[in-house]
Formats: structure tokens, C-alpha cells, sequence
């Protein structure tokens, strides 16, 4: 029964009589008897179960007709009203914890995946040094979240020792009198960085453990040398690089991407100096070489190096005057800079 019928029952008794009124009584009660018996348990729609509260309140005598559930059942509901409106009450309009700017957020997953060896408290006392106040559980909550131990990763395994790390390798270049001059280069993995050339016509394995002591003259020699399996570097090579606390690392018979960094920088060479010059003799080429190398570590902007020179170069801002290009290696290649 709605509320709205029990209403106009309700006004309706006080302009019939009090005969058709205990007619229509007992017609309900009848009724109400065959439904008691047929049906388990009504369904009871919410304003309904809202009508008998709000009678129970008004009527002390509620009880006496009730026939469709218990009274304790209406209690119950009374009590659980209450408490939906007191927790409808008390709920505040922006529940949880204040969110956290987006960017700390991401500062968060950055730091998490950059540093895979550190956890909440490492990442937390990190963000109270950069000025940011945030919750350890907050910084958990965070955190992507690893279903294995951490482990660094191998990008990060390798720039771990690749400042121990140097490069060998020869490549050939033919000269105006059709000879064959065998240029020679020492290149340092961190910076890549070429710490020594050289060239000869007739190399030889004395020759060559020579070249390795120019490069490293005063106790910098490198932990790993890496090379090929070329039969120039022969028994007296070998003894004085150990000699020099250096570990050979030779690489796989007809491997070439195994010492990539050297066959890199000898592309390098051939594409950007060698191919658009005629070499005369030994003397010309390390000219053309020693120039090439001294844009390459100054001026050339690598991808690996954050595209910046293996020394690096100043950023230069548009309000320090105009663009001004400067040739290098006999006007082959440019570098740029701003002038007042």
C-alpha cells in the first residue's frame, strides 16, 4: 500500500460511515488472511517499507494491524534509516586524502622506474629533499608495483662499466698513388670519445702495443680493451697490454657488430670525411683526421649523448645574438653559435 493511498483511506474515514467501514475492514482482513497463506513473503517496495516507519512513529497502535511482516521487521528498518542518514550526514564531500598534484605523481613512477633498487622510504626522503611533502604510504600507494625482485635493468648493467671500456680497430684508406694506408684508433666507450689515432703503411704487432701506450701514457689505462681476432695483434701486443693491467676481450670470429662503438665511429669516418677527400700520403691523413676528430669531440651533436658533443657544449639562448656558422675540417662541416 502506498503512501499516498493509505492517505485517502485515512480521509475517507472521517465522511462514511462506521457500518461501512467495519465492512470494508473485514473485506481486507479477508483478503489480507488468503494472501498470508499464498504468498511467502511479499515484496516490498522501498516507499513502503518508509510508510510503516513513519506510521510506527504516528500510531502507537501500529502493531495491532500489522499483518504483511513482523514488527521487529519495522524496527529494523527504522534503524537502519537512521543510520543512513546519519552516515549521509557525516559523509565529508571529498572523501579519502587530498589528491596529490599529478606531476608528483609521475615524479613517483619516474623515480620508481629509473630506480629499481629503491623503495617508498629511499623515494619519499627524496621528494622531502626536492620540496615535497608527501606520505611514505602515499609514495606506495604510487609506486608501479613489481611482481619480481628488483633488478637494474641492462641498459643500466652496461653504463656501469662501460667508463672501463675501450675499442679497438684498423680500417684501411687508399691514397692518391694507389697505395693502402691502415689507420688505427683507440675509442672510449662512456664519452665516445677517440683518445688516440694514428696511420702507418706497414703496421705491425710492436707497432700497434706501441699505439696503446701513447693512448694511455700515465697510469689511465682502462680495465677492458675489446678487439678483433685480427692476427696483428700477436704475442708482443698481447704481453704488453697485461702488462698494463689491461683485459683483452676478443670478440666472436667475423663479428663486427660485436665491437659496435669502433665500426660506428670508422662509418662515421668514411661517410662524413674519408668519402669527400683525396688522401695523398700518411702525413695528409692524420691532418684530415686530427681536424675531423676535434669537430667530431667538440662541435657534432651525438643522439646517445643527450644530442649534445662528447664535450659538451653550451646552450646558447636566442637573446645572446645571432647565429653565426664557423667551419670546420676545411669547410666541410659547420658548427653554429650565437655572437653579439
Amino acid at each position: 500500500m502506498g503512501l499516498v493511498t493509505a492517505l485517502a483511506f485515512f480521509l475517507r474515514a472521517f465522511v462514511v460511515s462506521r457500518a461501512t467501514l467495519a465492512a470494508e475492514n473485514l473485506a481486507l482482513r479477508q483478503q489480507l488472511s488468503v494472501l498470508e497463506h499464498t504468498v511467502k513473503r511479499p515484496r516490498l517496495r522501498p516507499r513502503d517499507r518508509r510508510f510503516w516507519v513513519w506510521l510506527s512513529r504516528l500510531w502507537p497502535a501500529w502493531r495491532s494491524v500489522l499483518r504483511i511482516v513482523q514488527p521487529d521487521t519495522v524496527t529494523k528498518w527504522h534503524r537502519l534509516g537512521f543510520k543512513l542518514y546519519w552516515r549521509w550526514k557525516s559523509t565529508p564531500k571529498t572523501p579519502g586524502r587530498p589528491p596529490i598534484d599529478k606531476g608528483i605523481r609521475d615524479l613517483i613512477r619516474r623515480m620508481a622506474r629509473d630506480n629499481p633498487l629503491w623503495g617508498a622510504p629511499h623515494i619519499c626522503s627524496e621528494l622531502h629533499l626536492l620540496g615535497y611533502d608527501v606520505a611514505q604510504a602515499t609514495v606506495s600507494k604510487y609506486m608501479p608495483q613489481r611482481h619480481t625482485p628488483p633488478s637494474q635493468t641492462w641498459r643500466t648493467f652496461l653504463n656501469n662499466h662501460v667508463q672501463d671500456i675501450v675499442a679497438i680497430d684498423f680500417f684501411t684508406v687508399p691514397t692518391l698513388t694507389f697505395r693502402v694506408l691502415y689507420g688505427f684508433l683507440v675509442l672510449r666507450h662512456d664519452q665516445r670519445m677517440v683518445v688516440h689515432f694514428n696511420a702507418t703503411e706497414h703496421p705491425t704487432a710492436q707497432w700497434v702495443a706501441q699505439q696503446i701506450v701513447e693512448a694511455f701514457p700515465f697510469d689511465e689505462a682502462p680495465r677492458f680493451l675489446l678487439r678483433d681476432r685480427d692476427a696483428i695483434y700477436g704475442a708482443h701486443f698481447q704481453q704488453r697490454v697485461r702488462n698494463m693491467g689491461i683485459e683483452a676481450v676478443v670478440i666472436a670470429p667475423q663479428s663486427p657488430w660485436q665491437n659496435p662503438y669502433a665500426e660506428r665511429m670508422i662509418g662515421t669516418l668514411r661517410r662524413e670525411l674519408l668519402d669527400h677527400v683525396i688522401v695523398r700520403n700518411q702525413a695528409h691523413l692524420c691532418r684530415l683526421v686530427v681536424s675531423f676528430l676535434d669537430y667530431y669531440h667538440t662541435v657534432r651533436p651525438h643522439l646517445s649523448l643527450k644530442r649534445n658533443a662528447p664535450i659538451p657544449r653550451p646552450m646558447h639562448v636566442p637573446s645572446e645574438g645571432q647565429v653565426v656558422a664557423i667551419p670546420c675540417v676545411s669547410g666541410l662541416h659547420h658548427g653554429y653559435r650565437r655572437v653579439a
